[in-house]
């Protein structure tokens, strides 16, 4: 009974109903995982995308973008959807839209049929991460929510990782389309597990009843501020580089309608009585501080997610495979860890301790880095991998159960929307910040170094165009270890704002055991 039935009765919002909601927790996270998962593994199928459908390396990206902008738009609105349709209506829904859509990415024949697929595969996608945190935190007292989002954060941190590594090997072995007909399986056995234990708590029944019998108003131009907004966002974001930044009309038209949209969007939220995106959350200290504390998480992770395979593929001859490798160990650490994040987290060393201490590690790890050799072995870079994300689970797990400090129960749902799209605008910003920066950089160290180059150096038997390849390279890796000198200087100047955190009050009166 200890294993499938809660030896105590559950929370009143949780969604394990009379199950143990350990056995819900493994359950629900197979969805967030395939969507997670999803984010990355096609980066390694587009060339072969592109070959496929005889389109050019360019108009491929476009299979990337499109899942992240419907994504983005989907997200921040997601709180709101679970209070109208219901919070497993909206699950299964988001877990069948997901799957369906996938299938439908794998049988396609052209790119516009593939993104029309990414499209409704990212507005499937976009709810499952903050349903699945919404859950999460529903469903445990306050003491418990540090152990129940370590799973939450292996989710998180293991599967962008994963993505790359299971991405090139399904190309390479199969067909790009595996890379899709992959989440098939995982998609029904989740669905399947979902509708069959998975509980709507009565509470949140009479709520929605009771919010839908008063009258639904339903927030137009908060959903239209949205779409627009954030979807131009994530489209700024991903053609930046690409486009010539700021020198692009393009780029700048975005940027515009990226600013006055969500400037207007937080106007008009806060003052309507039934927003789309609840953007009165921010009036909470810890709310606000934790979306901050999240944004810079997001930033550096996904930003050296990209970083690290893309510096050892491209100037130390790395394979796919084995560039996927190298980030290997550091997601095996991480797993390891992350139950010990749990059990530690505000029980033996209170939460405000493991920011500032996780924040400092990354940031020294990463300035470690940057002191990195060209000829530097396998073992060194998978070592200061390790380094760098070693802390992650000291990062994730405490910011996710104090930035629901202070908040009323029923914006549980707002709250996980908000701050998994503060977490996805975090990699997205860092993403293009580190691919525009690196070539600036390079450019920088390129000038520098040809100073020094002249027509006598062939004299030393190497030809001029040999010296320019070696500049360039050279030039190239100076910019990544740049890169990760400011990325550890980011996390080492943000840990002040964690000690203005509250923590929970005495949460042990709660009292509520659960049998793992």
């Amino acid at each position: 009974m200890s294993l499938l039935y809660a030896s105590r009765p559950n929370t009143p919002r949780s969604a394990a109903g009379l199950y143990n909601p350990w056995l819900i927790v493994a359950m629900v996270a197979l969805a967030p995982f395939m969507e997670v998962l999803d984010t990355t593994i096609a980066n390694v199928a587009l060339t072969h995308i592109a070959g496929s459908l005889a389109v050019s390396p360019d108009e491929s990206t476009w299979v990337l973008t499109s899942y992240l902008v419907s994504n983005s738009i989907i997200l921040p609105i997601t709180g709101w959807l679970q209070d109208v349709v219901g919070r497993k209506r909206l699950f299964l829904i988001c877990v069948a839209l997901f799957t369906a859509s996938s299938v439908f990415c794998a049988v396609s024949t052209s790119l516009t049929m593939l993104i029309v697929a990414r499209v409704l595969q990212g507005l499937g996608g976009g709810g499952l991460q903050p349903i699945t945190q919404s859950m999460y935190a529903d469903s445990f007292p306050a003491e418990k929510r540090a152990q129940v989002f370590a799973v939450f954060g292996l989710v998180i941190i293991v599967a962008p990782a994963t993505g790359p590594i299971l991405g090139g090997w399904l190309t390479d072995h199969l067909s790009w389309h595996w890379v899709f007909l992959i989440n098939l399986p995982i998609g029904l056995i989740a669905f399947t597990l979902i509708a069959i234990f998975v509980d709507e708590p009565e509470l949140l029944v009479r709520e929605r009843a009771a919010r839908l019998a008063g009258g639904l108003r339903f927030d137009w131009l908060g959903l239209l501020l949205v779409a627009v907004g954030f979807g131009a966002l994530q489209i700024f974001l991903d053609k930046f580089s690409i486009d010539d930044g700021f020198g692009s009309f393009f780029i700048r038209s975005l940027f515009a309608v990226w600013a006055v949209s969500l400037s207007t969007l937080v106007v008009w939220e806060w003052g309507h009585p039934e927003p789309v995106v609840n953007v009165r959350l921010f009036a909470h200290r810890n709310f606000a501080i934790s979306c901050l504390v999240m944004f810079v998480i997001g930033f550096i992770l996904l930003s050296t997610t990209q970083l690290l395979p893309q510096l050892t593929q491209t100037l130390m001859g790395y394979s796919s495979e084995t560039a996927g490798f190298a980030l290997a160990l550091g997601g095996l650490a991480t797993i390891g860890l992350m139950p010990l994040a749990g059990v530690v987290t505000g029980r033996i060393i209170p939460a405000r301790v493991l920011l500032v201490g996780g924040l400092v590690e990354t940031g020294i790890a990463l300035i470690f880095q940057s002191h990195l050799a060209p000829n530097a072995s396998f073992y060194t870079i998978s070592i200061d991998r390790v380094l760098q994300v070693i802390a992650l689970p000291f990062l994730f797990i405490p910011i996710s159960a104090l930035s629901y400090v202070g908040l009323p129960p029923a914006r549980n749902g707002d709250a996980s929307a908000i701050i998994n799209q503060v977490r996805n605008i975090g990699g997205s910003i860092g993403i293009s910040f580190v691919t525009t920066l690196l070539a600036w950089r390079t450019q920088f160290h390129h000038a520098r170094l040809a100073e020094s180059v002249t027509p006598y150096a062939s004299l030393h038997g190497q030809t001029l165009s040999q010296i320019g390849a070696a500049v360039q390279h050279q030039a190239a890796f100076m910019s990544y270890l740049d890169l990760f000198h400011i990325l550890g200087l980011m996390a080492l100047l943000v840990w002040p704002v964690v000690l203005l955190l509250s923590t929970p009050s005495s949460p042990a009166a709660e009292g509520v055991v659960y049998e793992i």
